[in-house]
Formats: structure tokens, C-alpha cells, sequence
């Protein structure tokens, strides 16, 4: 969704760079493509103006005249005002003493209310809870059986006495602030600790529905009012808030459908207007696509710098701790990895969710956000349907897999004998990469890393030069052994032992103990000693 947002930045960003001093036109210059892209992204005007001018007022002031890189002081303090407009710290839910926490759900019709009903039913018996789903929205047509497929699929209870409308043409006749009501009771007598209430919307905001949500507030005194808005609505969302905090005063908001493809301007004003923080995203049409809010790692998002933490915990809760185990240990013994062990790890990744998701998570994704655009999440099932393909044997002795048996496997999986070679190869490059890091080479390639190609790799000095070796003895009596003998040497002022003729004796040396060289018993009388 910040897509756009995100690219205007970095490119004013970029202009930045090299400069070793900051005036007042660089600064103004910055600020102004900084308020358009805001405007361009539907951010409210108000938030827009103070947004801008607390970064030209930080921008001007001593913390980047000092600054070593003024270019990355300045990204770092509109990173800092992102993180505050979008609410600063993390906000979480506050859990009533006394269960039952009975949470609202409000919000316009179509912003998402009963599928989010569901998302965090699920994520809160993900986290140990043991939720009830209340289907209090008996106006719209069939909201109480779609929350019932909902929660059938989250996994998690629904309580609906009423079955609502099922047309257009229906008179609703249910009462939903009785409905709520006896929700919070059943919650209490089937020890049940979390509610959450999906309550009616509107089209628009009107009396009518502003006066039901306040209504089914007081009945059901709620420990949490989360307001539901779409991300997508832009400049409206501003007024849709305000009316609905007047309404029924929210303590938090909940930004839906955010992996949509609109300019996201709700999500920069929602918090800073109605002065209550969001608390949670969706950011997709699977139960599974939602996740808390995190100010500073949205921040992060939208300035390129990535979302590491939340890719790591999408990973802790998704990876399989067994099979880590069991790869780490085959790792540590050198053993061969094989295409079942390929197999096993693409499963895993497989359970992370979209590749695509995963890898915008990742700092400067921003720079190949076409590639990734035009990333096939089908080829995984590909990739799988040759492995699959293949006989057991095959898997764990991939050498044997010869012309006839790679046309085989590619007949069996749907693919070309090429797509098939391309994989083989991709393979080997993998295996020698685990053998490397497994004898503690290092990542082949991989900068600042050991290895081959890495910083901390030997340096050639001519074509044919080899890898210089550590002089550096494993046997600490060893070690011992030559500390002793250089600091001789440095005491004596003499040059080091050569290796030149007479196996290291020089003239100038005529105390050489031969005992420092560590040579075999007998070795001395070649010496002259």
C-alpha cells in the first residue's frame, strides 16, 4: 500500500547523499517533496503541515549541523515523526481483572468487521485465550451465517441466537443490544475469558447506527471499542473517525485490507487526529493475514529500511522446531544435504506465507520491487512437483539422476527436461554452499563474511599467488613456543628467522637455538649443531 509513498521518499533521500553540509534551501527543498508526497499519498492536510514542519524545525537545528551524515540524520528524524503519527509505542490489548474482556467491533459496512471478528479470534487463541464470537449484526443480509462460516474456520465458538436477515427485503427483527448481552452472560457460564462483539455498519454514518453501537456500549460496557476502517478510503477517513469517536469513543483502531493497492493516506492520519493509536492490520483475505501493529516497524516499512523483527517472528511462529533441530545436527555432522532435506525446507517456508510479502520485509526490497512483482509464487509448487517426482533413492543420492531419469521426472511433473536441469543445478550450487559454511568456510560470496568472495577471505597479490596461511599454531605449547622465540629475536634486534640456506641459520645469528623452530628429535645435527 505505500508503495508509492515509500519510492518518493527514498528518492528524496537520494538527493541528499554527498553532501557534507545541509543549508536552508537543501532542507527546504527535502521538506517540500516531502509534504507532496504526504498529499499524494491522501494523508489529511492538518497532519501533513505538522508533520512537515517539526522535521524542518529538527532539520534546522543543532542535532544535524553536528551530524557527521547529515543526509542519514535527516531520514533519521522524519523516521522518527512517522513513528509518532503513527502513534508511537506499540498499544496492545488491556485484559479485564475479571474475565470475560469483551471487545467492540465498529465500524462502516464493507470496512471488514466480521472477517476481522475472526482474524482475532483466531490470533487470541493463538495466544492462549479462549475467545466467543458474538453476531450482534442483524441488519445486514446473512452476517450472522457469515460469521458463523468464519469462526468455524478460525476454530473458534460463535454465539448467534438470532439468525438476522437474509435479503434485502427482510424487516430486521432481532434486538442486537440483547443479543450482545446475553453474548457477554453465555461467555461468563461457558468460561469463555475474551468477547468480541461484531456489531452493524452503515454505508454512511447515520443517527440510527451511531445510536445502536452506543447503546450496545452501554449494555456490554466494553474493555476495548476497536474502530474498523478501510485503509483504502483516503481524505474520508479522517471524518469517518472523528464521527465515530463522537459516537461511541473508540480506544483503538484497526486498519483493514492494507495490502490493498491505494495510497494508504489512513493509516498517516487515523492516529494522529482521533488521538487514539492502531492497534492491529490486516493485511490480507486469509485468517492468518494479521498482525499487531508496530509504529516503528511501519515507519521502517514505508522508509525502505525493512521489517526484520516481524519476519523473524512470522518465521518463530510458523517454523517447525524439530525439523530445526534435526538440520541443525545434520549441519554440525557434514552429512550431505539432500533433496529430501530440500523438500523439508521448502515446506517450511511454505507455512512463512507469500514469498513475496516476505521478502518486501527485507531492507532495500524497494530496489527490486519489480523482480519481486513479477515473482511466480508458483514456481514453488514447480520446484515441488520435481522432488516429488523423484524416487526416494533419488532424493538422497541425487548423482545418480542421469539423462533417462531426469526425462522421466520431468514427464512426471509437467516440466521441461531443462526445468528439470536448471533445478539440479541450483541443487549442487546449495550443497556446496552447506558443505563450505559446514567446515566453517563461510557463506561463499556473501561480503564481510568468511568465505570465498567475503571481506574476510584471503587475498590473492598475482594470478597464480595462492591463498596465504595462517602462521598461527593450534597447539598451544606450540604458540607458547614461538611467542617466546620472537620476543628473543625482537630482544636481540635481529630480523626473523628466513627460510633461506642452512634450513634458517643466518650469519648474523650465531645463538640460534634450534629448539625454536620445533623441529623433529635429531633434526639438529642438519644445523651444524
Amino acid at each position: 500500500m505505500f508503495n508509492s509513498l515509500s519510492d518518493r521518499l527514498t528518492a528524496t533521500f537520494k538527493n541528499l547523499r554527498g553532501k557534507g553540509r545541509l543549508s536552508e534551501a537543501d532542507v527546504d527543498a527535502t521538506v517540500r517533496e516531502i509534504r507532496r508526497a504526504l498529499l499524494d499519498a491522501d494523508v489529511a492536510v492538518p497532519v501533513v503541515r505538522e508533520f512537515t514542519a517539526s522535521i524542518r524545525e529538527r532539520a534546522l537545528g543543532a542535532e544535524v549541523a553536528a551530524a557527521l551524515n547529515p543526509a542519514q540524520q535527516i531520514v533519521k528524524i522524519v523516521n522518527e515523526e512517522l513513528k509518532d503519527i503513527l502513534g508511537g509505542a506499540t498499544r496492545r490489548i488491556r485484559f479485564a481483572k475479571n474475565p470475560p474482556t469483551v471487545i467492540m467491533l465498529a465500524g462502516l459496512q464493507g470496512a471488514g468487521k466480521t472477517t476481522l471478528a475472526g482474524k482475532l479470534g483466531k490470533w487470541l487463541a493463538a495466544q492462549g485465550h479462549k475467545p466467543l464470537l458474538v453476531a450482534a449484526d442483524l441488519q445486514r443480509p446473512n452476517a450472522v451465517t457469515q460469521l458463523q462460516i468464519v469462526g468455524q474456520r478460525a476454530g473458534v465458538k460463535v454465539y448467534a441466537p438470532h439468525p438476522g436477515t437474509t435479503s434485502e427485503t427482510d424487516v430486521p427483527t432481532g434486538n442486537p443490544v440483547q443479543v450482545a448481552r446475553d453474548g457477554v452472560t453465555e461467555a461468563r457460564n461457558k468460561l469463555h475469558d475474551v468477547v468480541i462483539i461484531d456489531t452493524a455498519g452503515r454505508l454512511g454514518v447515520d443517527a440510527e447506527m451511531m445510536q445502536q453501537a452506543a447503546d450496545i456500549r452501554t449494555a456490554t460496557r466494553p474493555d476495548e471499542v476497536l474502530f474498523v476502517i478501510d485503509a483504502m478510503i483516503g481524505q474520508d477517513a479522517v471524518n469517518t473517525a472523528l464521527a465515530f469517536q463522537e459516537g461511541v469513543a473508540f480506544t483503538g483502531v484497526v486498519l483493514s485490507k492494507l495490502d490493498g493497492d491505494a495510497r494508504g493516506g489512513a493509516a498517516l492520519s487515523v492516529a494522529s487526529v482521533t488521538g487514539q493509536p492502531v492497534m492491529f492490520a490486516s493485511t490480507g483475505e486469509g485468517l492468518d493475514d494479521f498482525e499487531l501493529f508496530h509504529p516503528d516497524r511501519m515507519a521502517g516499512r514505508i522508509l525502505d529500511m525493512g521489517d526484520v523483527l516481524s519476519l523473524i517472528e512470522q518465521a518463530e511462529r510458523s517454523w517447525d522446531k524439530a525439523e530445526a533441530d534435526r538440520m541443525a545436527k545434520k549441519f554440525a555432522d557434514q552429512e550431505d544435504f539432500t533433496f529430501e532435506d530440500f523438500l523439508a525446507q521448502m515446506q517450511q517456508i511454505r507455512k512463512m506465507g507469500s514469498m513475496k510479502k516476505m521478502l518486501m520485509m527485507m531492507p532495500g526490497a524497494a530496489g527490486i520491487r519489480e523482480q519481486l512483482e513479477n515473482f511466480d509464487e508458483r514456481e514453488i509448487d514447480r520446484v515441488e512437483a520435481i522432488v516429488r517426482s523423484m524416487t526416494p533413492h533419488e532424493r538422497v543420492a541425487p548423482k545418480i539422476i542421469n539423462g533417462s531419469r531426469r526425462a522421466r521426472i520431468a514427464r512426471g511433473s509437467g516440466v521441461t527436461v531443462s526445468e528439470v536441469n536448471q533445478l539440479m543445478e541450483r541443487f549442487t550450487q546449495a550443497q556446496k554452499m552447506m558443505k563450505q559454511m559446514a567446515r566453517g568456510g563461510g557463506v561463499p560470496g556473501m561480503p564481510g563474511m568468511a568465505g570465498p568472495g567475503g571481506f574476510n577471505s584471503p587475498r590473492k597479490k598475482g594470478k597464480n599467488a595462492k591463498s596465504a596461511k595462517s602462521s598461527r599454531s593450534g597447539n598451544p605449547a606450540k604458540r607458547a613456543q614461538d611467542a617466546a622465540a620472537a620476543q628473543a629475536r625482537r630482544e636481540r634486534g635481529s630480523a626473523p628467522v628466513n627460510t633461506g640456506a642452512a634450513f634458517g641459520k643466518d650469519a648474523g645469528t650465531e645463538d640460534f637455538d634450534p629448539s625454536a623452530l620445533n623441529l623433529p628429535a635429531g633434526f639438529e645435527k642438519f644445523l651444524g649443531k
